[in-house]
């Protein structure tokens, strides 16, 4: 028997990160690992996370968070926006890892794995907003904004929003053209839902968080499960009857208060 594990959002900047990073192994041989995002700020250390766990599992899945696109001053790479997006994929290439520019993978014949780059459109409001501007204030009026509005560039797109449609357009397209026989497991950094944003301490932060644009991929690209991050809140959902994982390792401050020790890989399939 081989597995299909995951983890996210492993913000190797955090020694105690690095350090968990260090010792993620597989369970045999032919486990295969799904990495949806947020993997380094910075891209030396994002290539020697992807490459250790190249060389320790079968085969590894990568899906970007916003933390690796962003331009951040610390990175000696200047990149910005779609070519940023591109090295990253390029070193994946160089590593044998899968990124969303790739053929998606086909798990023991069983499961298509697609990682997907979606971002988000601003569309996850509080209610009563109706526009991304109306949105916007009110987080920033709660203290709520997220450091992508400084470090996330959509170059040479307007926008994130505009850079979000064109790769939901993109991504709907390929799932589409997939084999239909098959169900999927669709990796995001990103939930395609709305729902699990619910229980987040701030509400407005879930602009943030993806596009009710895809409300309805779990059920269309009939996945079997949906792996995402972003939220470091991991758990198990349930939507429509499709099982949602969120897989986040997260900050040291939050999984130094979790009953759970931290870096224990979530069992995607076969399903627990």
């Amino acid at each position: 028997m081989s597995f299909l594990l995951a983890i996210s959002d492993l913000h190797i900047g955090y020694p105690e990160n690095r350090e968990i990073v260090e010792g993620l192994r597989p369970r045999t041989p032919r486990d295969w690992l799904l990495v949806p995002g947020d993997v380094s700020e910075k891209i030396a250390d994002f290539e020697w996370v992807m490459g250790l766990l190249a060389d320790r599992f079968a085969k590894v899945v990568w899906a970007p968070g916003n933390h690796d696109l962003w331009t951040h001053p610390a990175d000696t790479d200047g990149s910005r926006g779609v070519e940023r997006y591109e090295r990253l994929v390029k070193a994946c290439r160089e590593l044998g890892v899968v990124t969303p520019e790739d053929p998606y993978p086909v798990w023991q014949g069983q499961a298509t794995v697609a990682p997907l780059l979606l971002l988000y459109d601003y569309t996850f409001r509080t209610p009563g907003v109706t526009t991304k501007a109306e949105a916007l204030a009110v987080a920033q009026q709660a203290g709520v904004v997220c450091t992508d509005e400084m470090m996330l560039r959509p170059d040479p797109y307007p926008s994130i929003d505009a850079w979000c449609e064109a790769r939901v357009d993109e991504t709907e397209r390929r799932l589409a053209e997939r084999d239909p026989a098959l169900p999927t497991v669709l990796v995001n950094h990103y939930p395609l839902v709305r729902d699990p944003t619910f229980v987040l301490r701030y509400p407005e932060f879930a602009i943030w968080c993806g596009t009710e644009r895809t409300a309805d991929w779990h059920i269309r690209f009939n996945a079997v499960t949906v792996v995402y991050g972003h939220l470091h809140i991991p758990r198990t959902t349930w939507y429509d009857g499709v099982r949602f994982e969120e897989v986040s390792l997260g900050y040291p401050r939050e999984w130094s208060r979790r009953a759970n020790p931290p870096g224990v890989l979530r069992q995607i399939l076969p399903a627990a």
